[in-house]
């Protein structure tokens, strides 16, 4: 009996997920062994194999219903348990029933925001984000983590972990629009400009990998407000 080479083409998205959950549970065992700086770095290694999932989907056109609804749950434990308990067992666990709900909130919303995420795919422009993405609050979350790791800040300033968590918990269940980089049209006026700045982000990140991840990510996550701001702003003055 032979197999249809096209049927095991749509296996090859499910290994990356399956791959991003196995980086999820290393991660979640690792942050209950107290190797906070692994368990981040697990969390980003899952955010790899999440966006490759969906990528080679597309590009070999083996994209079905039951590889969406895996991706979904698999994002709930590798962007939502997972970070939730590394932030908890990083710091939040020093500031007892607030440390508790800022982490249940963070999964509870993330769960929304997948949820909303499921019911809306289909209804919104594939370039625009309704709310924050998951991924992003999660590595956005385990960037916090190294960063405070590497300069032991995590005594005198844990709570700005717990105010940040927060934050990016309210951000996903917001109507705030963040760009998906989906489909991005690439001017070629602009391609040397495209080209110099890919080049310094790419540099910066290499001298310094913590710090320069955690810009890109802080600048991705003002980018939304700022741009809610400013057309609030445009708005008014029309008035």
């Amino acid at each position: 009996m032979r197999t249809n080479p096209a049927n095991l083409a749509y296996i090859i998205p499910n290994i990356f997920t399956a791959a991003s959950i196995f980086s999820s549970i290393i991660s979640i065992i690792s942050s209950i062994n107290s190797d906070f700086v692994q368990a981040a770095w697990l969390i980003m290694l899952a955010l790899i194999f999440d966006g490759l999932d969906g990528r080679i989907a597309r590009l070999t056109n083996t994209c079905s219903r039951f590889g969406v609804e895996f991706d979904s749950l698999a994002d709930m434990v590798s962007f939502g348990v997972a970070p939730a308990l590394l932030m908890y067992l990083f710091i939040g666990h020093e500031f007892g029933r607030l440390g508790i709900s800022v982490a249940a909130l963070f999964v509870i919303f993330g769960a929304i925001r997948l949820a909303r995420f499921n019911v809306m795919t289909t209804k919104i422009e594939p370039s625009v984000f309704i709310g924050v993405p998951i991924p992003t609050a999660a590595v956005f979350i385990s960037l916090l983590v190294l960063l405070f790791n590497k300069y032991s800040l995590g005594q005198d300033y844990g709570l700005v972990i717990v105010i940040f968590s927060i934050v990016v918990s309210l951000l996903m269940v917001s109507n705030i629009r963040y760009p998906s980089f989906k489909k991005v049209d690439y001017n070629p006026k602009h391609a040397m400009r495209f080209f110099v700045s890919i080049l310094v982000v790419a540099l910066t990140i290499f001298m310094f990998p913590i710090e320069g991840f955690s810009l890109l990510f802080v600048l991705y996550l003002l980018y939304g407000p700022a741009r809610a701001l400013v057309l609030i702003g445009k708005r008014f003055s029309k008035k």
